[in-house]
């Protein structure tokens, strides 16, 4: 739902959300492959209340990154555990901070 100046609605975080035609041209795929891409759980935008797809940045970086892999020869299944390593890798660095910042015992 668009706000009363034509704008769509942004997410809490400040960042744009976007049509499934414009994702398809920023990630450089077709909107039947981000279709796939969700389908097979790579990829999961926010859905408006009438059930329309809606990609933030983050979801783009995704896209990105999924055609970086593919490009490279993985397949589906190898780029969905590529994301889930990354993503995995990215809670330990965190954790890793987290710890390091906290006064010795």
């Amino acid at each position: 739902m668009a706000d009363g100046a034509g704008r769509a609605p942004r997410p809490a975080s400040g960042r744009a959300l976007y049509a499934i035609s414009v994702a398809a041209k920023l990630a450089g795929t077709g909107q039947q492959n981000i279709r796939l891409y969700e389908t097979k759980g790579l990829l999961t935008p926010s859905r408006t209340a009438g059930g329309t797809r809606q990609y933030s940045d983050d979801d783009i970086a995704v896209l990105l990154r999924i055609g970086e892999l593919l490009e490279q020869g993985l397949n589906l299944a190898g780029v969905a555990k590529v994301l889930e390593l990354e993503a995995a890798n990215v809670k330990l660095h965190r954790a890793l901070k987290r710890a390091r910042s906290r006064p010795p015992a």
